[in-house]
């Protein structure tokens, strides 16, 4: 049979009046009018081509086609009903689901480490898949791709099928190595400027915040290195003679905190916020919103300030 013409409703009225062998029962039953369960009665059996219930002593009597469709269609709307309930509830403590989460570098030390624990007691069956992205924009494609369900990193260019919320700041501070032989702090700008820099940039630019603030007041500083990778810079800067300008979270979770000086940047440097991004067509799923949730709740790593959240 053409499955084009037959209406969910016509199974539900079908199921109703098989229960209720009454016009009017099957009715209240699923809330419709007397008038509305003839026509829908009427539509079955022109469909089915069959009379589907006669009228008897006792009510409406099924026909041999009615009784041999009961029971099949009554498991097919259960089935159903719990395919719909599942997308309106979600368990976590038994969930055996899989998220994939996109991760700039920062965020994978500075989030994933509390984000495992919790998971670990809240949700043990859950898998995640983490894929990396550098530049704010991949996250986008890795979204609109379904490469991942959620990404967490400098939030992406605003565009209408992402959504986002802030996560947490951070703020610059200025490094050097413990013992270094001519800058103490407080770090002033001109000490500043006298000595060699280390740079970070992971989507390989030669020009960062500092050098913008710098060029404010038509003055620049002598990069001897520049480098992509985040984590490596506070190893390199507590082994030599440079200053590095990073956000003050990657020296807490470096694991090289007791080698370095932490002295308050000579210039004002705006702090650098980190968001999570979602696709629009995961917005409602419970699962999804779930994880947004949990992720939105890891408690920030000691130094971080945690961004106010909106109200979802």
């Amino acid at each position: 049979m053409d499955l084009h013409g037959i209406d969910l409703n016509l199974l539900v009225a079908f199921d109703a009046l098989m229960a209720e062998r009454s016009v009017t029962r099957a009715g209240t039953r699923i809330g419709r009018t007397q008038p509305a369960m003839s026509a829908a009665l009427a539509r079955l059996r022109g469909l089915l081509k069959d009379e589907l219930f006669i009228r008897g002593p006792n009510g409406l009597q099924p026909t041999p086609l009615a009784l041999d469709l009961a029971e099949p269609i009554t498991n097919a709307l259960a089935e159903l009903q719990r395919a719909l309930a599942f997308t309106q509830s979600f368990d976590p403590s038994t969930s055996t689901a899989s998220f994939g989460l996109g991760l700039s570098e920062h965020p994978t030390y500075a989030l994933l480490p509390s984000l495992l624990e919790v998971l670990r007691e809240q949700a043990p069956g859950i898998t995640l898949r983490i894929r990396n992205f550098i530049a704010r924009d991949d996250a986008i494609g890795m979204l609109d791709a379904g490469e991942v369900d959620l990404t967490v990193g400098v939030p992406p260019t605003p565009t209408a099928r992402i959504l986002s919320r802030p996560l947490f700041e951070e703020r610059f501070v200025c490094v050097v190595r413990k013992g270094h032989p001519t800058l103490r702090p407080p770090l002033q700008l001109d000490s500043f400027l006298e000595h060699s820099h280390l740079l970070v940039s992971p989507e390989n630019d030669s020009y960062g915040v500092v050098d913008a603030a710098l060029a404010k007041r038509g003055l620049k500083r002598r990069l001897a290195l520049t480098l992509p990778h985040l984590y490596a810079a506070p190893v390199l800067v507590a082994r030599s003679d440079m200053v590095a300008t990073l956000m003050e979270g990657v020296i807490a979770a470096s694991g090289h905190a007791e080698r370095l000086c932490v002295m308050p940047a000579p210039l004002d440097l705006p702090s650098i916020p980190f968001a999570l991004s979602w696709h629009r067509r995961n917005d409602v799923h419970p699962a999804q919103r779930w994880f947004r949730d949990l992720l939105a709740s890891v408690p920030p790593r000691a130094g971080l300030r945690q961004a106010e959240q909106p109200n979802r």
